[in-house]
């Protein structure tokens, strides 16, 4: 099933800055939608917006994988399979345990295209639970610890000038990455979800079995608790 490689997750950007806002004081944004826009967004039809045109290709993907055709099924693999894999790897902290998982996981969805009903499930939120449900059979013993590979933690890149700047510096990956594994294990899948996944509020929803309002609390706690989890000093002075 393998059509490319997938790579090395990443998502620490986006969740940096909601932290930061936390410490600083001000406003969280990323509580609704994706946290992020992909980078296999579409551009869009005329008169339609590209989230739009984009759901309407993917439908139309599902209904022909549906009907048996494997090309439409390996486009879908094309489109879900970093975000599936990126939510497995921060689970499993291996980085072939989880190309596994992502293998097992569509090839179980490909075995069940015909008993996929649209009523109130999304394709890509039927794929992450497939891929829950294979991590947590794997892990029954017990909590996965997050791991990050040691050159993941990078540079942050250009920070912005003024208050934020000293905190985004201290911000390192391995920092959140700590923090990340000291929160409650649903924390930590909505994290995983929101930021490294970059699945959509409604996404999360369905994957987590919660209402669309509850992950935005859940969301709002993780990020408010990771804060609380950095190192003293980090905080405005």
């Amino acid at each position: 099933m393998a059509r490319g490689g997938i790579g090395l997750p990443t998502g620490y950007d986006a969740l940096r800055r909601a932290v930061v806002e936390v410490l600083l004081g001000q406003p969280m944004l990323a509580t609704s939608g994706s946290v992020s826009a992909g980078s296999g967004a579409s551009s869009g039809g005329p008169g339609y917006p590209p989230e739009v045109d984009d759901s309407r290709r993917i439908a139309a993907l599902v209904d022909m994988a549906r009907d048996g055709d494997a090309e439409a099924f390996g486009s879908l693999y094309d489109h879900y399979s970093p975000a599936v894999y990126r939510f497995v790897y921060y689970r499993v902290s291996a980085q072939a345990l989880a190309e596994d998982i992502v293998s097992d996981t569509f090839f179980r969805a490909l075995r069940s295209m015909s008993k996929f009903q649209w009523q109130g499930t999304d394709f890509g939120a039927w794929l992450m639970t497939i891929a829950r449900n294979l991590t947590v059979d794997h892990y029954k013993s017990g909590r996965t610890r997050l791991e990050t590979p040691t050159d993941d933690f990078g540079a942050n890149g250009q920070s912005t000038p003024g208050p934020e700047e000293e905190v985004l510096a201290g911000l390192t990956n391995e920092v959140l990455h700590e923090a990340l594994d000291a929160l409650p294990a649903e924390q930590q899948e909505c994290i995983v979800l929101r930021f490294f996944s970059e699945a959509s509020i409604a996404e999360t929803a369905k994957v987590l079995g919660r209402s669309e309002g509850a992950v935005k609390q859940l969301q709002l706690r993780a990020v408010r608790n990771l804060a609380k989890l950095m190192p003293v000093g980090l905080g405005p002075q």
